[in-house]
Formats: C-alpha cells, sequence, structure tokens
C-alpha cells in the first residue's frame, strides 16, 4: 500500500495477524490544511459526513467484521445470563413531594426505562404515572427530564429518541394520566421551571436546524421562553436572550417564593459563569445583571427573602456559600455564611429550615448540616463509606430523601428526618450477590510531576498480588466532574470473572476543587495522561496486575484519555476501550456542542493552544507502531461527541497498526452519547466489552 505522512503518523500495511483480520478499505484521502503554518493531512475527512453513501458502507463494514471477531468468543452466553441476573433487581430513585404527592422512579430490573409513579402518601401502592417504555417499540425513547407544577396538577416532561441530546416537551395532566395538545421542539440542556401560578414554564431553545444537520449542526443562540399551557409553541413568548453572545448557554428557573427567575449564563463549559435575575413580581421587570463578570463559578441555592444565598469558588477553590442581599449587592456588602473547608463542597440544598451540604474527602461523601446564619450542626451519620445524593425539597418540609450507593452496595433509598437527624432505609434492591464476597481500598499514585493521585480498587476477597489479574483501569479526568464510588452490575460481573475495577480519580475532574480542575484543563491537560499513565504503572510495579493484562478504558473526554494514552505509551497496556471519545482536537469545535469544550481544552483557532492540542490529539498523533488490542466504541447517534471522531480514528488506527492486535471499533445503533440507552442495549454493550477484554488479556470467561 502506498504510505503517506500523517504529521507523526505514518499509514502503512498492518502485519500479518494470527488469525489475520481483514479490515475493510478506509480510503485515505488527500484533504491537508495548512493551520498556523502547520501542514496538517485529514486523509478521513470524508468520514465527517454522516449521511454520505460511503460513510454508511463503511459502517456496515466495519460492524460486521467486530461482530463476527465478538460472536467468535466463547462464554458470551453465560457472560449475558450472569449480567441478566445482576441487573434483575427492582431499583428506585430518590422521592420529592410536590403539589400534594410523592413522585419517584422504579425499574422492575429488566425495564428498559425506569417507570415515573406518583402517590398520595407512601403508606399506600403507587400508580403509573409515565411509563417510557410505551413510547417505543424498542426501548430507545428515554425520559429526559420533568418538573411537576407547584399546584400539583401536572407533569411537564421531556423525552429523546435514540439517544439525542435533542428532547421534546409535552404536558401530562396528572389526575387522568393524559398528555395536553402542548408539544415543545428543539429543546436541548434545558429543563422547566414552572411559574408560582402553574400556567405555564420557561425552558431554552434552540433555533431548528437545517434538514440533516440535526446531528451535527453547530448549536449555538440558545433562548429562554416562556410556554403558557394550552398554546402553541410559535406563540411562546421570548423572555431572554443575547444575540450579541451567540456562544453563551443560559438556564433559567423560578426561586421557591416564585418572586424571581434566575437566570445563568455560561461560556461553554468553562466553571466560571454570570448569574441575572428578573423581578417576576413586577409585570414589566428588566434582567437585572447581578454578577456579570465571570470571574468565579456561582451556584444559586435558594433565597431568604431578597438574600441570594450562593455557592461560589470566589477565593475558594474547594467553595463557600455566601449571602447578596439585592437591595446592597455591592462585594464588600457580601456575607460569608458557610467558609471553605479543607473538604470540597459539591452542592447545597435549603430543606427543613436547614443547608443540606454536600462534601467530598478524596472523593467520598460526608453530609454536613448548618442553620440559615451557617451555625455548624451535628453531620448526618451516613450508613457507610460511598456516595449519598438527593437531599431536595422545600425549607418548610420535615423530611427529605437521598440516595446511597458504593462499589459494592446496590443504591438504597433512605428517609431522612430533619428533625431528629436520623436516617431510615425507604428501598433497597434485593442483591444477587454477596457484598461480602468483594473488598475494596483506596490508595495513591505519585504523577510524573510528584502529585499523588487516588485510585479505588475493587475486587473479589483472597486476590494474590502476582502480577496476573485482569484489571480494568477507568478514568474521567476533566471539565470539573468528580468520579465517586458506586454500583454497577457491570463491576461486580467483572470481579465475578476474576478481575480487577480500579477508578482513578486525576487532575482536570472536581475532586479537589477547581485548582485540582485547572491543573487538568488546556495547556495543563498533558497533566492528566500523566496521571492516568502513573495509575497504570502503579497498579503493574506493585504486581496487581502486568501490562499484558491491563486493559484502559473511559468515555467522552475520558474517551479522549484512552485514546491519547494509548498513543503515548501503548505498551503499557494489554487493551483499550475509547468510547464516544473527542479524537480530532483540531475540529471538535465544529459541530454540536463541541464549541463549547475550548473553554476546557482551549482554542485550536488559537495558535499557541494549536500547538498544544496537536501534541496529544490522539487522531492526529498516530505512528506505525505495536498497538494493543482496541475497540473504539461509539453510537451513530450521539450528538455531543459526534461519531466522525471514533471514525477517523478507528480507521487511521487500523491503518496505523502494525502489531497482530485486533483494531476494532464497535458502532452502538439508535444510541446516543449514554444517556438514556436502554438495559438491553447496556448488557450487550458489556458482552461485548468483556468479550474482547476476555480474549485480548488472555482469560476465559468462567462463571
Amino acid at each position: 500500500m502506498r504510505k503517506t505522512v500523517f504529521l507523526a503518523m505514518t499509514i502503512g500495511s498492518l502485519s500479518a495477524q494470527e488469525p489475520p483480520l481483514s479490515y475493510p478499505d478506509s480510503k485515505p484521502g488527500r484533504t491537508v490544511e495548512t493551520l498556523h503554518g502547520v501542514e496538517v493531512p485529514d486523509p478521513y475527512r470524508w468520514l465527517e459526513d454522516l449521511n454520505s453513501d460511503q460513510t454508511a458502507d463503511w459502517v456496515k463494514a466495519q460492524s460486521s467484521l467486530t461482530d463476527a471477531y465478538l460472536e467468535a468468543i466463547p462464554g458470551r452466553k453465560a457472560l449475558e445470563a450472569h449480567l441478566t441476573k445482576l441487573w434483575n433487581v427492582e431499583r428506585f430513585g430518590v422521592p420529592f413531594f410536590e403539589g400534594g404527592r410523592y413522585f419517584f422512579s422504579k425499574n422492575d430490573g429488566l425495564q428498559n426505562q425506569s417507570v415515573l409513579y406518583s402517590t398520595k402518601s407512601l403508606d399506600t401502592a403507587p400508580a403509573i404515572l409515565l411509563d417510557p417504555n410505551t413510547l417505543s417499540s424498542d426501548g430507545t425513547v428515554a425520559l429526559s427530564s420533568y418538573e411537576v407544577s407547584p399546584d400539583g396538577r401536572y407533569l411537564a416532561y421531556s423525552t429523546s429518541a435514540s439517544g439525542s441530546d435533542w428532547v421534546e416537551w409535552r404536558i401530562r395532566e396528572i389526575s387522568s394520566g393524559k398528555d395536553l395538545p402542548d408539544h415543545l421542539k428543539w429543546s436541548k440542556f434545558s429543563g422547566a421551571s414552572w411559574a408560582k401560578n402553574s400556567k405555564g414554564f420557561y425552558y431554552g431553545r434552540f433555533p431548528a436546524p437545517k434538514d440533516g444537520e440535526e446531528m451535527m449542526a453547530q448549536n449555538i443562540h440558545k433562548k429562554i421562553f416562556f410556554h403558557e399551557l394550552g398554546k402553541p409553541q410559535n406563540e411562546d413568548r421570548l423572555v431572554y436572550e443575547r444575540p450579541e453572545h451567540p456562544k453563551q448557554g443560559l438556564y433559567a428557573w423560578v426561586t421557591e417564593d416564585g418572586k424571581y427567575l434566575l437566570i445563568q449564563v455560561s461560556q461553554g463549559t468553562d466553571t466560571k459563569n454570570g448569574l441575572f435575575y428578573k423581578d417576576l413580581s413586577q409585570p414589566d421587570s428588566k434582567v437585572i445583571e447581578l454578577l456579570p463578570d465571570f470571574d468565579a463559578s456561582y451556584d444559586f441555592i435558594t433565597n431568604l427573602g431578597s438574600k441570594f444565598i450562593i455557592r461560589t469558588d470566589l477565593d475558594a477553590p474547594k467553595q463557600k456559600v455566601i449571602a447578596i442581599d439585592l437591595n446592597t449587592p455591592g462585594r464588600k456588602q457580601w456575607k460569608t455564611i458557610i467558609p471553605e473547608s479543607r473538604e470540597t463542597l459539591r452542592s447545597v440544598s435549603h430543606v427543613g429550615g436547614l443547608f443540606i451540604a454536600n462534601y467530598l474527602k478524596d472523593a467520598r461523601t460526608e453530609i454536613r448540616r448548618f442553620k440559615t446564619d451557617g451555625t455548624s450542626l451535628p453531620p448526618v451519620k451516613l450508613p457507610g463509606l460511598g456516595t449519598a445524593s438527593g437531599f431536595g425539597g422545600k425549607p418548610d418540609q420535615n423530611e427529605t430523601f437521598y440516595y446511597f450507593t458504593s462499589f459494592t452496595s446496590p443504591g438504597a433509598v433512605y428517609r431522612y428526618d430533619i428533625a431528629s437527624n436520623t436516617s431510615t432505609l425507604f428501598k433497597a434492591p434485593k442483591t444477587q450477590f454477596d457484598p461480602d464476597d468483594y473488598e475494596s481500598r483506596q490508595i495513591f499514585a505519585t504523577s510524573k510531576d510528584g502529585t499523588r493521585v487516588p485510585m479505588f480498587i475493587v475486587h473479589k476477597k483472597g486476590l494474590k498480588l502476582d502480577g496476573s489479574n485482569p484489571t480494568l483501569l477507568y478514568a474521567y479526568g476533566g471539565f470539573n466532574i468528580s468520579l465517586r464510588p458506586s454500583y454497577s452490575p457491570a463491576t461486580i460481573a467483572w470481579m465475578d470473572l476474576g478481575g480487577i475495577y480500579v477508578m482513578a480519580n486525576l487532575r482536570g475532574g472536581g475532586e479537589y476543587g477547581e485548582e485540582w480542575h485547572e491543573a487538568g484543563m488546556k495547556l495543563k491537560k498533558q497533566n492528566v495522561f500523566d496521571d492516568f499513565i502513573a495509575c497504570a504503572e502503579h497498579l503493574v510495579s506493585k504486581k496487581y496486575t502486568s501490562s499484558k493484562k491491563l486493559s484502559i478504558a473511559g468515555g467522552s473526554n475520558g474517551g479522549l484519555l484512552v485514546g491519547a494514552c494509548m498513543v503515548q505509551r501503548p505498551e503499557l497496556y494489554g487493551a483499550c476501550l475509547p468510547a464516544v471519545g473527542v479524537m480530532d482536537m483540531l475540529r471538535f469545535h465544529k459541530f454540536t456542542i463541541g464549541w463549547a469544550w475550548q473553554a476546557e481544552y482551549g482554542k485550536p483557532d488559537d495558535p499557541t493552544d494549536f500547538k498544544n492540542l496537536l501534541k496529544y490529539s490522539p487522531y492526529h498523533n498516530l505512528k506505525s507502531a505495536n498497538y494493543p488490542a482496541t475497540m473504539v466504541i461509539t453510537s451513530d447517534h450521539d450528538d455531543r461527541v459526534v461519531p466522525s471522531h471514533s471514525y477517523k480514528f478507528a480507521a487511521a488506527l487500523q491503518s496505523a497498526q502494525n502489531g497482530p492486535a485486533p483494531t476494532l471499533i464497535r458502532i452502538e445503533s439508535k444510541a446516543g452519547h449514554g444517556a438514556g440507552t436502554p438495559t438491553s442495549k447496556r448488557i450487550e454493550a458489556i458482552v461485548d466489552k468483556y468479550s474482547f477484554l476476555a480474549k485480548s488479556l488472555g482469560f476465559e470467561i468462567k462463571l
């Protein structure tokens, strides 16, 4: 085959394989761009056209190859049966109370989508309010979000199809279970917030994209509208827009007392945001730009009359809580209610007359309580070391609910009595395994620059540290997102196969506050890859595993992580699973919401950022080498990280592979970036992943 220079990559023929795999011809093109004085070939640019016959044929051929390879791996039926058994347990969401009723979700076990229930009393049998499984024959229409009107009469709910970020809003009458004629489209990254009188709600939407561009066109010019019940969408009232800033995100909600409309303004995925408000008690009031400087993160918690209570990282990287009086809003008049702590403050709710604060201590949850003046109260005693979430509600309620989970504890829902500071179990799944068969610990690796990086390690008891254990190392490392211990049937199944599961908390995440996040973004992104590589090396050096038994996995930004690390250190891993990853760091900003990630990654149009992005972009740094076994994973309806990222990377990787290991791509149909994926598809995907790892890491599927 003719060889073409592709930056650091030489595209050449594959070595002989045992047994040989014949990859589809990806037909490299001759596209070359000059960016900041650098010639950048892009031979697989044609795979960005998701509507072309050529791309469709390539997808079909790649899928046929991958399906045949996976189906030939023994033990898949036993693995599927085991996963199905683990998954088939009743699961509950966290209840909330609104308009005289409790609402919560429940999944009987193997339902593709969880069902929304309501009841007037927790002591009586609940009734089905909305069953998403009836909205499609294959479970690919998911309930995205919902909001109950203050008077308890209506449910505004949004659904997404095939995993798309686009949602459509409808209104259901709760008493009859019937939908009103209202139907709203082209909404994305938005909830619904009801007016206090329950006559309508506020929501965000984008202009309708052109036909055929729904999955690729940039999402810009978002606006806030008010929808009045019973009226068509074209009569929705425009409430707020920023036409001079088309790439700013707008998110609106009504305060608990109904007096104010809050508008949070974001600049891409930057944690620094603006916070504006509109006085709804005044008919023609203007939007007031309370916090317009974008100098820190400002998260509105509640208002106590004219005092806005806000969580912020201004001069407090691990967050604090402040009060701003609208009557004297100058910064000199701001008051600190809850000062910054050694632990990272992740959220605060105002319920039962108290502030309930969720902290992270080495990525584990601590729940602390405060009076509204900041006086500290005894903390909430949790069921164990793990992750707690929930604690929502209203200031005058005497109860709230929370969800608690860990790696080996399926999510249980607890009722929390605010006055007595006690928790009682509300609902818990009946496990199909014995949690005492497993153990977990937290250890630390040392990164290239000396930074201590925490890892959670989970495995069956009796593990021998002899380097022979198949290991799955997972991480994310970006966007201020914190990875915390949580239960998954997939993790239990992996350990039942004899594997070790490891979750690393890398820089770029939010586990240790904004400084930890900033240490892994933009020009410092290489720190994240160094952290991950250090974790892998630590696992090998301590004989938890060996390179040939070590696999790495991550999705979205974590897919970029896996792609970059496998390109930088291919000899360190036995198998790689980059999923829905950002693989082309020079063009990510050109599709859907990708422009927003420039706040995290940097701007390809900036010469300095371009140079940095080019250094680690997985697609551009492949070269003729012996790469580990790799299965790239994506979905044909992913309109967040468009599948062309994975398509181009897989095509280039297949051509760059000079070793015997397989380089495949798994393309899920009628699925998106991950949210709303039906249970059936989730089980199928895990069977494929673990089958691939079993063959690649050299162990049998025995259950």
